[in-house]
């Protein structure tokens, strides 16, 4: 009986001479010769105890060495307990019906995604850094070839200096990747993780967003004396403490009285999972858009040029950058979370909840269902008697109210 286990026993010149018959390279794959002068290549498997002929391709269309290659995939492939023949069968369809590189599996996975993303996706945060930083290079790559030196290569030059982007990309190569494991595909759906190994740790430090000190935040507000969409969408801002994006798009049907809901859809976290979140509006906040109602256009109260849509966020910055100042419109949020921490008694959940942050396990949210609005209407009362020019003294805050 022959022995098939040792490997690559032909050679370039034996393979061209080779006389009709079988003939053996070792482990498993050998070179049929016909009498009418054909030859193809097959490779002998063992796949559930079953023994199968795997077709390679004809010789000299695939050389030796390329057959050795198909081989050595598709051993890897039995040795998982996959059957070879047919991974290779879905490959071939999926390849049939559709495009299968990286740029087209991944536009597949992000359609099939945008139900979850604010927006549908259409703000591009979710596809950016592939689109920036992945598809130019590897896009054209069938996913089916993505390893975890191609990873390596593209992520490599930002994973030190832009280490959030780097990590965005990398989760979302493990979403596309898996897409293509669920269209069929033989991809490698470690690649990923085998890339963080050999890319290591990063070197990149966070730093916090710049923000003003709680007790220089009356003097700024002072200098926003202009009743400008600017200007006023600051005021509201330092205010209520709510993020950039649904401050800027507030409309005026989302004011109620004393309370603006902002929409679910607006505020961070995944789509159709985070509920809507009810604002205190102090007195101070009701004059501020009372007088943003002269700027409204479409409903929203701070309007972009067009009158389409909103204000963006660098207009805000860039009025801080006018004044000299290197705080951010995001720094609000950090101002008035340090003064309920030193010049309040605030509890915790109160306090986070005044930034809708999570400060509990959604076990203790699900008993506890309260948004607390009371509690905060009182501190934003408070905030706004310190913003607006109070003494900034520690102030307690009724357990009852």
């Amino acid at each position: 009986m022959i022995r098939t286990t040792a490997k690559n026993r032909l050679s370039a010149v034996s393979v061209r001479s080779a006389k009709p018959g079988k003939h053996c390279d070792g482990g498993g794959l050998w070179l049929y010769c016909g009498t009418d002068g054909t030859s193809r290549w097959v490779l002998r498997l063992h796949v559930h105890g079953k023994r199968r002929e795997m077709g390679l391709g004809a010789f000299p269309a695939v050389s030796l060495a390329s057959a050795r290659e198909q081989a050595e995939r598709w051993r890897v492939v039995a040795a998982s307990g996959r059957d070879p023949i047919r991974v290779r069968e879905t490959e071939a369809r999926a390849a049939a019906r559709s495009d299968i590189s990286l740029s087209h599996v991944t536009a597949e996975a992000f359609e099939a995604r945008k139900a979850e993303l604010k927006g549908d996706g259409e703000a591009g945060r979710w596809m950016s850094p592939l689109a920036i930083h992945v598809l130019p290079k590897i896009g054209n790559l069938p996913v089916t070839e993505i390893n975890q030196r191609d990873i390596h290569e593209v992520i490599s030059p930002i994973w030190h200096s832009k280490a959030d982007t780097a990590r965005k990309a990398l989760n979302r190569l493990a979403i596309v990747l898996r897409h293509g494991a669920a269209m069929g595909l033989e991809v490698d759906l470690q690649a990923t993780d085998k890339a963080r190994a050999l890319l290591g740790k990063s070197r990149h430090q966070p730093k916090p967003i710049p923000a003003m000190s709680w007790a220089d935040v009356p003097a700024f507000y002072a200098s926003l004396e202009a009743p400008t969409i600017t200007h006023l969408a600051l005021r509201l801002m330092i205010l209520t403490g709510v993020r950039s994006k649904p401050l800027r798009a507030i409309r005026l049907d989302q004011i109620e009285g004393d309370v603006w809901t902002v929409p679910g859809e607006d505020m961070k976290g995944r789509k159709g999972r985070t509920p809507d979140y009810r604002v205190p509006l102090s007195k101070e906040a009701l004059r501020v858009i009372d007088l943003a109602k002269a700027h409204e256009r479409r409903g929203y109260l701070f309007p972009n040029q067009s009158g389409r849509g909103f204000v963006s966020d660098t207009a805000l910055q860039h009025h801080l950058e006018r004044q000299g100042l290197e705080a951010r419109p995001h720094g609000f949020r950090t101002s008035l979370r340090v003064w309920l921490a030193e010049a309040t008694d605030a509890p915790h959940e109160v306090a986070e909840a005044m930034l809708a942050h999570t400060a509990d396990s959604g076990v203790v949210r699900a008993y506890r269902r309260t948004d607390f609005l009371e509690q905060r209407r009182v501190l934003a009362e408070r905030w706004a008697d310190h913003v607006t020019g109070g003494t900034g003294q520690v102030l307690a805050l009724v357990a009852n109210q």
